[in-house]
C-alpha cells in the first residue's frame, strides 16, 4: 500500500471518528473519542482517582476550565493541560493545533485577554461548527476558528507567539511536517508547548495498522525519542518532556476496542502500559 493511501486512509479514519463525536454530541453527557468507554477524554493519566472522573478534573487543574458551559466541556477529548504548559501571557497570539470544540481556544483566550487573538485550526467540519457555536455562546471575541490540516497551517510566516496541541499530532501521518509548520508559523523566540501520546519502546504491529487505533490515539504515537528528533530537526531549541503514565483500565478499554483481533506478539500487558503515555513537551524556536 502507497504511503498517500495510507496517509489518505487515516486521514478519513481521523475525520469521520470526530465528525461523528461532534455530530451526537449533547451537553451533559461528555464526548468520548474512542480510547476509552469510561472517561471523556482522548487518554488520561495515572493520577485519577477513578475512570468516571472527567477531563476537567483530571487534566485542567489549574485553569478555570470549570467556569465554561458544559457545550465546551463536554468536547474536550485531551490528554493534558497544554494552557498551564504554555504559561499565556496578556497580549499573545496563539495557534491551537486540532482545536476541536474550543476548550483550549477559549482558556488560552482568557490568558491573552482582549489584546491578544487565539487561532484554532481543525480538519473536521461539525467540530469547528461546534466551536463556533461555543464563541457565540461565550462571547469569546478574540477567539476565531480555521479550517485546515496541522501539515498545511492556513497562518502566514512568523505571526504567531505560541503554538498549544492536545493529543493531536499524534493522529498525523507525517508528524515531521507539523513539526515544521509549526516552526515556519511561529515568530522568533515562540514557544511549542504540547500534550501528546508517545511510545517508549516498539508497539505490536497490529496497532500501529489498524485504522481505529489510528483514529483513537494510539498507533500513531510515535516513539520518545523519534518525536523529540523531529521536533529538534525542524529547528526548535530548549525543547522538554515530561511522562505522564496512563492507568491501565484505559490502556485494557483501548486494546478491548480494536476487536480483541489485535495480536500483542508476545508482549506482555505491563509492557504495553509503560510503552505508551502523555507527554507534556515544550520548545523553542530561536529569537
Amino acid at each position: 500500500m502507497s504511503q498517500e493511501k495510507v496517509t489518505l486512509d487515516v486521514r478519513t479514519a481521523v475525520r469521520d471518528r470526530y465528525s461523528k463525536i461532534a455530530e451526537t454530541f449533547e451537553a451533559g453527557t461528555p464526548a468520548n473519542c474512542g480510547c476509552n468507554t469510561s472517561v471523556s477524554s482522548c487518554c488520561g493519566d495515572e493520577e485519577a482517582e477513578a475512570v468516571n472522573i472527567s477531563a476537567i478534573e483530571k487534566f485542567y487543574k489549574e485553569s478555570d476550565a470549570a467556569t465554561l458551559p458544559e457545550d465546551v466541556t463536554g468536547l474536550s477529548l485531551g490528554c493534558g493541560d497544554p494552557i498551564t504548559l504554555a504559561a499565556l501571557t496578556l497580549g499573545q497570539t496563539v495557534l491551537d493545533l486540532g482545536s476541536g470544540g474550543g476548550i483550549d481556544c477559549f482558556l488560552a483566550g482568557q490568558r491573552v485577554g482582549p489584546e491578544g487573538h487565539v487561532i484554532g485550526v481543525d480538519m473536521t467540519p461539525a467540530m469547528l461548527e461546534k466551536a463556533r457555536a461555543n464563541k457565540a455562546k461565550i462571547g469569546a471575541d478574540n477567539v476565531e476558528f480555521r479550517l485546515g490540516e496541522i501539515e498545511h497551517l492556513p497562518v502566514p510566516d512568523a505571526s504567531i507567539d505560541v503554538i498549544i496541541s492536545n493529543c493531536v499530532i499524534n493522529l498525523s501521518t507525517d508528524k515531521p511536517q507539523v513539526f515544521r509548520e509549526a516552526f515556519r508559523a511561529l515568530r522568533p523566540g515562540g514557544k511549542l508547548a504540547v500534550s501528546d501520546m508517545v511510545t517508549d519502546g516498539p508497539l505490536p504491529d497490529g496497532i500501529k495498522s489498524s485504522l481505529s487505533a489510528w483514529a483513537g490515539c494510539v498507533a500513531g504515537a510515535l516513539d520518545v525519542e523519534e518525536y523529540i528528533s523531529g521536533i529538534k530537526h525542524a529547528g526548535f531549541e530548549d525543547v522538554e518532556i515530561v511522562p505522564v503514565y496512563l492507568d491501565r483500565e484505559q490502556v485494557d478499554d483501548a486494546i478491548r476496542q480494536l476487536g480483541g483481533e489485535i495480536q500483542l506478539n508476545g508482549l506482555p500487558k505491563e509492557a504495553i502500559y509503560k510503552a505508551v503515555f502523555s507527554a507534556k513537551i515544550t520548545a523553542r524556536k530561536p529569537a
